[in-house]
C-alpha cells in the first residue's frame, strides 16, 4: 500500500509528463492536480484513521508495534 504522498507525487508526475508531451495543457494540468490533492487528502484521512484504530489494539507506548503495521502497510517496496 502506499501512502498518500507517494501516491499523489505519482499521480503528478504523470500529469507533468503528459504536459511535457502536448497531451493535456496547462490548465487542465492544474485543474487535475487540485483534483488528486483533494483525493490524496481523503486518502490521508483514510490512512490516519486505520492507524489510530490499530494504535487502540497496541499497549501505550508501544513504538515497536507501530513500526511493525506501517512497514507492513506502507512501507514502499
Amino acid at each position: 500500500m502506499k501512502t498518500a504522498v507517494e501516491w499523489y507525487a505519482e499521480q503528478a508526475m504523470q500529469l507533468e509528463i503528459q504536459r511535457g508531451k502536448g497531451i493535456i495543457s496547462i490548465s487542465q494540468m492544474l485543474n487535475e492536480l487540485s483534483n488528486i490533492f483533494q483525493q490524496a487528502k481523503e486518502m490521508e484521512k483514510e490512512q490516519m484513521e486505520k492507524v489510530w484504530v490499530a494504535g487502540l489494539y497496541c499497549e501505550t507506548g508501544d513504538r515497536q508495534a507501530f513500526i511493525d503495521y506501517y512497514n507492513e502497510n506502507y512501507k514502499s517496496e
